[in-house]
């Protein structure tokens, strides 16, 4: 089978989310009794693997880093009657793009970081650049899919009236897509290098510390710790810490799960101190995740045996109290004599 022709790859001016196209093969006509697909690779120059794509259709909108080289190929795959079932792969055909890059990598942006604080606003900070002038103005621009056009930040965070971050609202549009984002800088006598990055916001989210509680379940060395999240997708990890005394106790990690209730075995010579959970977005629903903070509150639970001790004390030193008293009324009776008072003594 023939390789596709006519592989391109163009600009529409979406900060980085650049369109792959190309046609079919010449004599793609004659398999009527076959399935034509195409395999899709493509990835930045310098990243080590390629990404994969497998479609019917002849072009592909991805999203791609704009400071390095774009490399993309495609091939023809055919299956079916004609080829006996059997998969027929053609040769690879081959493009790139690659945008002119204005000023010295020097003066980009440094330290740019993005965190999409509980599923709410997304908040953006950067550093200026090392060769960035005195009064230079950055400009954030951002895209995703849905958008007509690339859109610029109206809410940034200033420092001594440098743009230095952005805070972006209602982005509930673009949770699982390919944002892209520019920022630019400009001044008067300098040509400056922008930054572009394509981040998902899933991928930005660390969950919130959230709620833990911790109860008491049927049987002696039984508890359950449980937390409240706040949105779905999420794991979590559940320490513990013993009490060991005067010495300070250790955190072991005892479960990672996604399930919110966690049931802790107790040995019999120790109970269980403290109890911390912390949560993430899981694998499933992100490609990387970090972890929330752990749990603010710290739970304290005593054992059975403890709590009927302090019960057992009173009683005990009512006991010895009583005790005490009849003994000395019991000596004083066998030292008078009989059916007379006790002499007072003077002094």
């Amino acid at each position: 089978v023939a390789p596709p022709q006519d592989l391109q790859i163009t600009d529409p001016g979406l900060l980085g989310s650049l369109d792959i196209e190309w046609k079919p093969p010449l004599n793609v006509q004659t398999f009527n009794e076959c399935t034509v697909k195409y395999k899709l690779e493509y990835r930045n120059a310098d990243d080590r693997d390629w990404k994969v794509i497998f479609t019917r259709k002849l072009k592909f909108r991805v999203g791609f880093d704009l400071s390095r080289p774009a490399e993309a190929k495609v091939q023809t795959l055919l299956k079916g009657r004609c080829t006996n079932d059997v998969e027929v792969q053609s040769e690879w055909i081959h493009a790139t793009f690659e945008v002119p890059l204005q000023g010295k990598l020097e003066s980009e942006v440094k330290d740019f970081h993005c965190i999409y604080h509980d599923w709410e606003y997304l908040k953006c900070t950067w550093q200026p650049g090392l060769l960035a002038p005195r009064g230079v103005h950055y400009g954030l621009y951002y895209w995703y899919e849905g958008l007509d056009h690339a859109e610029q930040c109206d809410d940034y965070i200033q420092d001594h009236g440098i743009n230095i971050g952005c805070m972006l609202q209602n982005l509930s549009q673009a949770e699982y897509k390919d944002l892209t984002i520019c920022v630019n800088g400009s001044a008067a006598a300098t040509l400056l290098r922008p930054l572009y990055v394509t981040v998902r916001l899933q991928n930005l989210a660390p969950p919130a510390p959230g709620r833990a509680c911790l109860k008491q379940v049927p049987g002696d060395r039984e508890l359950g710790a449980s937390r409240h999240p706040r949105r779905g997708c999420r794991e979590y990890e559940v320490q513990l810490a013993e009490d060991r005394g005067d010495a300070k106790a250790a955190w072991a990690s005892v479960s990672t799960q996604m399930e919110t209730v966690f049931t802790i075995l107790r040995a019999n010579q120790s109970r269980v101190s403290c109890v911390r959970v912390r949560g993430r977005t899981n694998i499933f629903c992100a490609d990387q995740g970090f972890w929330s903070e752990w749990t603010q509150e710290c739970f304290s639970v005593s054992r059975k045996e403890d709590k009927q001790l302090f019960i057992l004390i009173p009683v005990i030193l009512s006991f010895s109290c009583s005790l005490i008293i009849f003994m000395l009324i019991g000596q004083c009776k066998k030292r008078s004599p009989a059916g007379k008072p006790l002499p007072l003594s003077m002094g």
